[in-house]
């Protein structure tokens, strides 16, 4: 039974317009919750995952970035961790790309175990609004990755800002310059390279073709060269 001084916190609902501390209160109230987000001030609660149009691209996202990161000492990799951003931004995104705050990086990791402020490479797996196969909740999905929670990410200095778009079979990659988003452009083999992240390769045409050996046989290549091991010097010194 609650105390006077502990009332219980109201259900948290999809739309909810809450500041940043109740958005925390209830979802913490609400351990069955997987997933809830906090952008520009409203509450955004995603449907359940599908398997082949979300569960499998997340997993070979993660594998990406975790084989990356387990080459590059000092860059954490995280999967859907709760990311504070400023009182209205609280998102949760599919994945990210930090580096430690002791080897130089914009984001750390806070007392009750959040990171907050921006890391430096954020990916989201998103439906195309435009696709004919796309449902109500993957449009509204797709609308806030591509608009709402990009501004936000600019806006708070995230440098590297990744979306697949299931349905159009497309990545988007941004990159911050001048306080914009501008697209990465693709080499002449048509992969997608970092410039926060030395070492760090996308094979987008191996992803689409869901030839994942191919995609991590990228980022070792890559991994493998003298920028790279010149990066991870850097993060060791600072």
């Amino acid at each position: 039974m609650s105390s006077p001084s502990s009332p219980t916190a109201p259900v948290l609902a999809n739309g909810d317009r809450l500041t940043r501390d109740e958005f925390e209160r209830r979802y913490e109230a609400l351990p069955h919750v997987k997933k809830a987000e906090l952008i520009e001030g409203t509450v955004y609660m995603p449907s359940p995952v599908h398997a082949t149009t979300h569960g499998e691209p997340h997993a070979q996202i993660m594998t990406w970035l975790g084989t990356y990161s387990a080459a590059t000492p000092g860059v954490q990799v995280a999967d859907n961790a709760t990311v504070r951003l400023d009182l209205d931004n609280e998102p949760q995104p599919d994945a990210l790309l930090r580096i430690d705050e002791d080897c130089g990086g914009q984001s750390r990791i806070s007392d009750d175990d959040y990171v907050e402020g921006p890391p430096e490479l954020i990916v989201e797996i998103a439906h195309s609004s435009a696709g004919s196969g796309a449902t109500e909740c993957s449009t509204e999905r797709a609308a806030y990755d591509l608009h709402d929670k990009k501004q936000v990410y600019r806006r708070s200095g995230v440098q590297e800002y990744v979306v697949w778009q299931i349905e159009e079979e497309r990545v988007d990659w941004f990159v911050l310059e001048g306080g914009e988003y501008l697209p990465l452009s693709p080499s002449a083999d048509g992969r997608l390279t970092s410039r926060a992240l030395p070492g760090l390769v996308l094979d987008v045409e191996a992803l689409l073709g869901e030839d994942l050996s191919a995609v991590l046989g990228a980022v070792q290549a890559a991994t493998g060269t003298e920028d790279h091991r010149a990066f991870v010097e850097r993060l060791a010194n600072n």
